[in-house]
């Protein structure tokens, strides 16, 4: 599944994973842009697979003429040793009934490469929040069992608040219970997989609807940093403005380009 860019594979054990889910507002996948172009990451691979829709692009992190041609395709991988994180971005979406076949072959090949732990940036539709969750915060989280044990007192001291369960079909009152994540795609998906298969795992995601949503993903990544500390600010002043974080160059026409002065 993974072909990597040189001769030989790099060796990834004990990295610290990041990937996006393909959800609502693309949040998760804005964000790994943003942490990719900010640490200035070397891509190592990708994942050949015909569970994602086929693309190919120009380099969406170029940073001048030189490297503006070098093409990216649906789903590569990114490395910084010097931190110990490598990313996974995700760019199309899921062929029908083959997001599962995914979730199940990037957790196997995630866990023969030893990594230490995944962290999934993902996102989920703001107006399925309950009475509870529309007073709180909009960032929730959850945790695999096998990484409870290592993570859970560093995360409840950034007093975090992790993802309620709700009813499994909302329209029955009596109903079971569960961990539900509306527009989150294979976001439940990859924790039910990381739960049966013991991978530690992070799941961290923001409440959000559809737009512009790149002050969602600035502030999915600043809520990851307050656990990694990717980045440190410029100085200890706490009134200093938020943390540098890089928008890559594809992002200049996100919207498309401006209109055309010939309209007016």
């Amino acid at each position: 599944m993974f072909v990597p860019c040189g001769d030989s594979v790099p060796d990834l054990a004990g990295f610290t994973f990041l990937m996006p889910a393909v959800s609502v507002g693309n949040v998760g996948q804005l964000a790994i842009d943003l942490i990719i172009s900010t640490l200035n990451m070397c891509k190592i691979g990708y994942f050949y697979t015909d569970c994602l829709v086929p693309m190919v692009g120009n380099n969406p992190y170029a940073t001048a003429e030189e490297n503006s041609t070098e093409l990216s395709i649906n789903a590569e991988v990114y490395s910084l040793p010097s931190k110990k994180l490598m990313a996974l971005q995700l760019r199309s979406i899921f062929i029908k009934y083959k997001s599962k076949p995914f979730c199940e072959k990037l957790l196997s090949w995630v866990k023969s490469s030893n990594c230490a732990k995944v962290i999934v940036l993902s996102s989920s539709h703001s107006y399925h929040r309950n009475d509870l969750q529309l007073r709180s915060t909009p960032f929730r989280y959850l945790l695999t069992p096998f990484l409870q044990k290592t993570v859970q007192n560093k995360i409840k001291s950034l007093n975090w608040e992790e993802m309620e369960k709700s009813p499994c079909i909302p329209e029955i009152d009596d109903s079971e219970f569960c961990i539900r994540i509306p527009g989150g795609g294979i976001t439940k998906t990859l924790y039910d997989e990381g739960c049966s298969k013991e991978i530690p795992m992070v799941v961290l995601l923001k409440f959000v609807s559809e737009g512009d949503n790149i002050p969602d993903a600035l502030g999915l990544v600043e809520y990851l940093n307050e656990w990694l500390q990717i980045i440190k600010p410029c100085c200890d002043d706490p009134t200093a403005s938020a943390l540098q974080w890089k928008m890559p160059s594809s992002w200049r026409l996100l919207f498309g380009s401006g209109l055309p002065p010939a309209l007016f």
